[in-house]
């Protein structure tokens, strides 16, 4: 069974594309009774208030008609920005030689938070260097990933 976020991704993938944007990720947060949907799009110009107005839009159509995600929520539309959080392989390969603060779901060596340099990526495998040594870190085991803006 796929996660409401996959869900989610697929369900509105194409609209996105048909705007001439990329789906950066999309990311669920829940906040007691209600929980906060996240959609990020992403535009090698740029993304402007208007791209997030349209792509809310039509995306908030989708999920009314689909419903993909139980319970109230609040639709959010936005670029990545600077601290952009990684969802994908790709785009930790993307940001090779980028400092990216990272929670895995389980702990590692006794510990779930990283903080250092992706050097490269191998099928699911993140190579990070953290404080002078290096982890490989299971991709399907991150929580939550960030580019760390200096």
């Amino acid at each position: 069974m796929k996660s409401s976020v996959a869900l989610v991704g697929e369900l509105i993938g194409s609209t996105v594309a048909a705007f001439g944007l990329q789906l950066w990720g999309v990311e669920h947060i829940k906040q007691g009774k209600r929980s906060l949907l996240r959609v990020f799009i992403e535009h090698e110009e740029g993304i402007g208030i208007e791209d997030c107005v349209k792509v809310s839009k039509q995306v908030s159509a989708i999920l009314d008609v689909e419903d993909p995600i139980k319970g109230e929520y609040t639709l959010e539309v936005s670029s990545p920005g600077l601290d952009r959080p990684l969802f994908t392989v790709e785009q930790f390969e993307q940001f090779a030689g980028s400092e990216v603060n990272m929670r895995m779901r389980n702990p590692i060596d006794g510990r779930r938070k990283f903080k250092g340099l992706i050097l490269s990526t191998n099928e699911n495998i993140i190579a990070l260097q953290v404080e002078g040594s290096e982890f490989n870190l299971d991709h399907t085991d991150v929580e939550k990933a960030n580019i760390v803006v200096e």
